[in-house]
């Protein structure tokens, strides 16, 4: 008897895991030391953290995984890129956000309120360069002189150029075309792009829904990094600060939980995000490593200057920038690198 798609999946997942053996929980025991020697001692009832995220992200996440019951209140505000977290955090009206190593590379221009003070580490495997069904493009050198979609100023145009460097080609050997993730996948959808460079679901949307092809991954091309934004503001209050390093952790210590029940986790994310479950099963059984959240390291810092270097030698940026200002290590001690 045929198994279900999500059966099949979850199988496929399950055997991941045994194949790991208890890496998840040899991983969880440091967690829970840090957990308990760094959870707030202090009333935090009459705080409030504003902070952003992205559907199906951190509140999801953190309910989930029973975390949610926080001694402070949490304003959520919903997001859908990392530059409107970096706008609401220099207005003043965020503490906390996230997004990939891009637009931080763009706040380090000019001065204000937003810090790096986290590193979360993600898949590489659903940021892609996707092909149509039934394209004769099998690789990166193909694409000279086709329609390619991709994300200005994101993961997507720089990961874009570097595979096409590798190859000899630049940005003008392709008709780029800047589209928006929903804009993209309709276009793609249409057969209006050759190729689309994209991350995340949108990707796999095309994938499981139009036949797509992934002709490259982004492993080897971006660091996989992905930043926690602060606003430095936030953590001249002790109360404040504390209640950042908690949320921290809770955050880190769900992301871990969701490792290690992939299944729940992906039920939760189609319930919030309406994506189906196998397309969200794929990705977690395709990844390229767990998802784990760390304190920052000087490796880190050079990572993301390299990218500052890139965008400025291709002219996305209008000069050199030094990113290193804007990473602060202040909530290093809330967390733990569990490697």
């Amino acid at each position: 008897m045929k198994q279900a798609p999500e059966l099949v999946t979850a199988n496929a997942l399950r055997r991941r895991h045994l194949l790991l053996g208890s890496a998840a929980g040899l991983a969880a025991a440091p967690l829970a030391s840090a957990w308990a020697q760094t959870r707030p001692a202090a009333d935090l009832s009459k705080t409030t953290l504003r902070v952003a995220s992205y559907k199906g992200g951190w509140v999801t996440l953190l309910k989930a995984a029973g975390l949610d019951n926080t001694p402070y209140q949490i304003e959520w505000k919903e997001f859908n890129s990392g530059v409107q977290h970096i706008e609401a955090i220099n207005a003043g009206a965020l503490d906390l956000g996230s997004g990939s190593e891009i637009p931080a590379v763009f706040a380090a221009r000019t001065p204000g309120r937003v810090r790096v003070i986290a590193v979360s580490k993600g898949d590489l495997n659903n940021q892609a360069v996707f092909a149509q069904k039934d394209s004769p493009i099998k690789t990166i050198a193909d694409l000279k002189g086709k329609r390619v979609g991709y994300v200005r100023a994101t993961t997507t145009h720089y990961f874009l150029h570097k595979m096409l460097a590798e190859v000899g080609l630049s940005l003008n050997d392709v008709q780029l075309v800047s589209l928006s993730p929903a804009d993209g996948l309709s276009a793609f959808a249409r057969g209006d792009l050759d190729a689309w460079a994209i991350y995340g679901y949108n990707g796999q949307l095309a994938r499981t829904k139009y036949g797509a092809r992934a002709i490259k991954t982004s492993k080897g091309y971006l660091s996989g990094n992905f930043l926690v934004y602060g606003n430095a503001e936030s953590w001249t209050d002790e109360a404040r600060k504390a209640a950042l390093g908690d949320l921290l952790q809770r955050v880190q210590k769900a992301t871990a939980w969701a490792v290690a029940n992939a299944v729940p986790w992906a039920k939760a994310q189609s319930a919030e995000t309406r994506v189906p479950l196998d397309a969200l099963l794929q990705i977690f059984a395709n990844r390229s490593h767990d998802d784990r959240i760390l304190p920052i390291v000087d490796a880190d810092i050079a990572s993301h200057q390299a990218v500052a270097d890139v965008f400025s030698r291709i002219g996305v940026l209008d000069a050199p920038v030094k990113v290193a200002p804007l990473w602060d290590k202040t909530f290093n001690r809330f967390l733990v690198n569990p490697a």
